[in-house]
């Protein structure tokens, strides 16, 4: 295991259902989970899926449109049926999903069962620098908090590490290394790394 992963260990008294073989990437915005998962899914041989993308598919809106247009609990509707309609029609792929996949309890649930659960973290100040860099991906989400992205970025994060913390069972912190090096980590770590026979 390198520098910078943790693994956290299961719950006691089989609380997690049956794994699949999955891997799920789950943090707040800016953390790679993307990039990462695009770079895990062709070394893999699985598909890859980023959550967010599907439910503009799905919904025929942008995630903006969905929060100005409906708020935020369709958005949250559309995520929780997208989410466990993935998880029955590509249960081997690599899923990013995003940062707020875990607010609800449903969600957490399909994501257990899914696969192995990465946690992908970063400085919020890298995360911000980040999300500066690809000025589309502010453009198109939504604001979370009234504050500027750094203090929204501490203050959503305070709220979600301990769900994030409580979901993961490996926790990679992302800053210092390259995407193909957080990528080799975790294909070392997922058990369902193989394609499939």
């Amino acid at each position: 295991m390198t520098a910078g992963s943790m693994p956290i260990a299961d719950p006691p008294d089989g609380a997690r259902p049956r794994r699949g073989r999955g891997l799920v990437l789950i943090g707040g915005r800016g953390t790679g989970k993307s990039t990462v998962g695009w770079l895990i899914a062709a070394r893999a041989g699985r598909p890859f899926i980023d959550s967010d993308r599907e439910i503009e598919v799905r919904s025929g809106r942008s995630i903006r449109a969905i929060f100005d247009e409906l708020g935020e609990p369709a958005f949250r509707d559309w995520e929780e049926s997208t989410l466990a309609r993935l998880a029955a029609e590509a249960p081997e792929a690599v899923l990013a999903t995003g940062g707020g996949a875990i607010l609800r309890e449903a969600n957490r649930n399909v994501l257990r069962g899914f696969g192995l659960v990465a946690w992908l973290t970063a400085n919020p100040a890298e995360m911000g620098r980040r999300l500066q860099a690809h000025r589309s991906g502010l453009a198109e989400r939504p604001a979370l908090t009234p504050a500027g992205t750094l203090d929204e970025i501490v203050a959503v994060l305070a709220a979600r590490q301990p769900l994030y913390a409580s979901l993961a069972d490996v926790t990679i912190a992302t800053d210092g290394l390259t995407p193909t090096e957080v990528a080799e980590t975790l294909l070392a770590l997922w058990p369902g790394e193989s394609p499939p026979c």
